[in-house]
């Protein structure tokens, strides 16, 4: 068999199972499940007229999903980004310090480092949770740091190594128990970044409690989405009300008068995306579902495939499988982005995993280790139509 013929072969394997389970649709990535009151709740807030930063359904937002979570608080904020970066600086991440990230996520959590005026410094995942490796990430920060008074710096840039964000990636949850300890060995904050992994679980914990505070995403193609949105959860109240200070432009209350004592953010959700978050969470438990019934599908289509297979839950894990993803062996790496503008020719979303940022241009002079594993994951993964939707 020619090469050429090889990879036409290989491209039409992949397709034909991708076809097996989205049938004559082209959906997007992911597009959101509306199947609930979401009509009726934004409609609420246009005949009431708050659809900006003050109304019902922000608090109720967040005492539903902080309730979902096991959380004591959550801050609702406007996106992601903005979520990571209020809660490194509300938790005393200083201009100049070093905050370790994984090579491996999207770029949101290393410019969340950046917005805060810290350097993200990046690190290895491990082949199993495609998360940081608590035990790697020991290894290497003891050989690495240095203690300087009460804290620890880099013994190579002589900067303060301050936070740790580690990251849930497409919805698989990282040790986040092993990383609170390592966290706590070399005096780090702890955020997790967990945009993608609401409604996963390790050893039955949800995401994003190890730590100080973890973010979430509600972003379009979220599991859930509040359009555009995020949130900030937390366990300590002292904590979650300088954070809802911080996101509210840091105005003192008052009747009246503009008063603010610190300089503030103007990241408070809108009324109108909480009300579209509250119907969404009403019918969270059904989404996961259809995400576990999708990933089903996914893995029964591809079973038997030589060129690769479709990627599960590590024991102990409960994923939400946010993204279906399917991983080329090795020997077919090569082919991925045929494979991908195959696909795309054929009107079948799909995207390779991000590009490691270390490799990108505002971050290639950072700090990073090796990352043999975030390289090798990235030549080889194909994120695929993951909405709920193609479930039935």
């Amino acid at each position: 068999m020619t090469s050429a013929a090889a990879l036409e072969d290989v491209r039409a394997e992949f397709i034909d199972a991708v076809k097996s389970v989205i049938g004559d649709s082209r959906p997007g990535l992911h597009d959101p499940h509306f199947g609930g009151n979401e009509k009726h709740y934004l409609a609420e807030c246009v005949d009431t007229g708050f659809v900006s930063s003050v109304g019902s359904f922000v608090p109720r937002f967040e005492q539903d999903l902080a309730r979902f979570v096991g959380a004591a608080h959550a801050v609702a904020v406007v996106n992601g980004t903005s979520g990571l970066h209020l809660a490194l600086v509300g938790l005393g991440v200083k201009p100049g310090d070093e905050v370790i990230v994984p090579a491996l996520s999207f770029v949101a959590t290393a410019s969340a480092v950046a917005l805060a005026g810290a350097v993200p410094h990046f690190v290895d995942v491990s082949d199993a949770t495609w998360g940081i490796s608590p035990e790697g990430l020991r290894s290497y920060l003891a050989g690495l740091l240095e203690r300087r008074g009460e804290g620890f710096v880099n013994s190579h840039t002589g900067r303060p190594v301050t936070a740790l964000v580690p990251m849930h990636t497409l919805g698989f949850p990282v040790d986040a128990d092993g990383l609170a300890e390592v966290a706590g060995e070399f005096g780090l904050i702890l955020v997790e970044d967990a945009a993608e992994s609401l409604g996963s679980y390790d050893k039955g914990t949800h995401t994003g409690l190890a730590g100080q505070a973890a973010v979430f995403s509600f972003n379009g193609n979220k599991t859930i989405t509040t359009g555009g949105g995020g949130a900030i959860i937390t366990a300590d109240p002292v904590v979650a009300e300088r954070l809802r200070h911080l996101s509210t432009t840091a105005k003192l209350a008052n009747r009246y008068e503009f008063d603010h004592d610190q300089v503030g953010y103007n990241y408070r959700m809108p009324n109108i995306n909480a009300a579209l978050g509250v119907a969404q969470l009403e019918q969270l438990p059904e989404i996961l579902e259809r995400q576990r019934a999708l990933h089903n599908m996914y893995a029964d289509a591809f079973e038997g495939l030589r060129i690769g297979h479709k990627p599960s839950e590590t024991t102990g894990a409960t994923s939400n499988y946010w993204l279906q993803t399917f991983l080329l062996d090795r020997k077919f790496a090569v082919h991925k982005n045929a494979i991908l503008n195959a696909c795309l020719d054929e009107g079948i979303t799909v995207r390779p995993l991000w590009k490691p940022l270390n490799r990108l241009e505002p971050y290639r002079s950072s700090p990073s280790d090796k990352t043999p594993v975030a390289d090798d994951l990235y030549s080889r993964l194909i994120c695929l139509p993951s909405s709920p939707v193609l479930a039935g």
